[in-house]
């Protein structure tokens, strides 16, 4: 278990608490069309101001890259946070994050109020870890609280540089439960451990698939991922997406799978189509062959009704389930079978299920799933960071229990 001070550590009465939170959700002319970071920050914020906090939120938006661009402010996040608290937050619409507006905000907090920043990545430094920026931030609040696991992996001034400035610095509930999920879920788990991997690029998970090896008993694998190591293993893959340069590392990772008595398993039939759909959810003619004999002019787009029931077998018997990474290009209705499967089977077992962010939980929130499990977690790249044994910059400077 982590062994961070947190939010239960601390008293905030009375006190300036900076909250660094991940409200960087998807925007559609200016509504928010998908609020689950919010909601998932809410018992951090529920906590902090009932504790009788002078409540101070940041997070950043999108890539603006530097610059204030309106379309990725926070403003819409002030007002749904209200909303969702059912009380006024007042927002302090500052280009420099910290200026003329968010000081005088701070300045006039009583206990219990709540003010939201500005997109701290309007900053050029912040994605740098600049002092200044850092500084400015830190000289706002007398206790820093780090709650964004989205950008844990990120060394940025409003996780890492305000943290090690802080007079006091602690984790808040998400991140703690995140951490203590995932990381219980690799190193404590209940056996049988199976560990499902997708998503197109067998380069973005080289160490997840070499570390889970040595932590799951079963990894299963699927996505475009699959056909490299299909290709590894002497089949021919048509026109699938492959990565030639890792055909090597697949077949080493299916060595290194049999000498530690593992069970590795691979699609045995496939969902083909001459061509990836376009647009992604356009209409598409397609047929189901035997991964030994995809035709030439074709590529695999889904896992097929075989590999579905072998997969579905190896995941009735689980008791712990890591998923990341969909089956297929699940955004069309045609090819999202083998990915609906999954999130289905887990929905209904009796183990621990955890999602590890990215597209497998926009998947499972999409299909209604994410209730039925046990974990949904907020952060993609930063769940596979964590996957691959990465230590986060920014617990270094949270205070240890």
């Amino acid at each position: 278990m982590l062994n961070k001070k947190t939010i239960d550590d601390i008293d905030v009465k009375g006190k300036k608490v900076l909250c660094r939170c991940d409200f960087n959700v998807p925007l559609k002319n200016g509504e928010i069309t998908d609020t689950n970071r919010i909601v998932a920050s809410l018992p951090t914020i529920k906590k902090l101001n009932e504790g009788g906090a002078k409540l101070i939120l940041c997070s950043h938006l999108g890539k603006p890259k530097g610059e204030p661009k309106p379309e990725l402010s926070l403003a819409p996040v002030a007002k749904k946070l209200s909303e969702l608290l059912g009380k006024d937050v007042v927002f302090a619409a500052d280009n420099e994050v910290v200026g003329a507006n968010a000081k005088k905000a701070v300045e006039e907090m009583k206990d219990g109020d709540i003010v939201l920043l500005e997109n701290t990545r309007y900053r050029a430094e912040e994605t740098k870890n600049g002092e200044a920026f850092s500084k400015e931030l830190a000289s706002l609040c007398d206790i820093f609280v780090n709650d964004a696991f989205g950008t844990a992996h990120r060394a940025h001034c409003s996780n890492v540089g305000v943290a090690s400035l802080a007079k006091v610095s602690v984790i808040g509930y998400l991140l703690e439960k995140e951490l203590n999920f995932l990381g219980n879920a690799v190193d404590n788990a209940k056996r049988p451990f199976v560990a499902i991997l997708g998503g197109a690029k067998v380069a973005d998970k080289l160490k997840v698939i070499s570390n889970l090896l040595e932590k799951c008993d079963t990894l299963i694998i699927g996505g475009g991922m699959a056909y490299t190591f299909l290709k590894a293993q002497g089949y021919e893959t048509g026109s699938s997406l492959v990565d030639d340069t890792k055909i090597d590392y697949c077949k080493e990772m299916i060595e290194k799978a049999k000498s530690l008595n593992k069970k590795m398993l691979l699609p045995i039939d496939t969902v083909v189509a001459k061509a990836f759909p376009d647009p992604i959810d356009a209409d598409i003619s397609v047929d189901t062959v035997d991964v030994k004999s995809i035709p030439s002019d074709m590529m695999g787009l889904d896992i097929g009704d075989k590999t579905i029931e072998l997969y579905g077998n190896e995941i009735k018997s689980a008791k712990t389930v890591l998923w990341n990474g969909p089956m297929g290009v699940f955004e069309n209705p045609t090819l999202a079978k083998g990915t609906k499967y999954v999130a289905e089977a887990l929905s209904k077992i009796d183990a621990v299920t955890i999602i590890g962010g990215g597209d497998s939980a926009a998947a499972v929130n999409q299909l209604g799933y994410s209730d039925k499990m046990t974990h949904v977690s907020t952060g993609g790249g930063a769940s596979l960071e964590f996957l691959e044994g990465a230590e986060f910059p920014c617990l270094k400077f949270a205070q240890d229990r």
